[in-house]
């Protein structure tokens, strides 16, 4: 949801407003009641978050190889 501030308020509370974005709240900035500018959360943030979750999977994933047979052979046990 997005909520309206006036870019008075804006200004004068602008390290608030950008914790908040930061939290994933999106605002209209407005000028005399009419929008003019939304402040959104960047994109690029979700984006490295999405990268250092790849990286930490391929390392896993590296470590604990598992070959077919043994993928097969745990299968199997917890068929039992």
């Amino acid at each position: 949801m997005t909520s309206e501030i006036g870019s008075y308020d804006a200004k004068t509370k602008l390290p608030e407003i950008l914790r908040r974005v930061e939290k994933g709240e999106s605002f209209t900035i407005t000028k005399r009641g009419r929008p003019i500018a939304d402040l959104v959360p960047s994109r690029a943030g979700y984006r490295q978050r999405a990268k250092s979750a790849i990286n930490v999977i391929r390392e896993a994933a590296g470590k604990y190889h598992i070959t077919d047979d043994e993928l097969s052979a745990m299968k199997d046990q917890g068929r039992k």
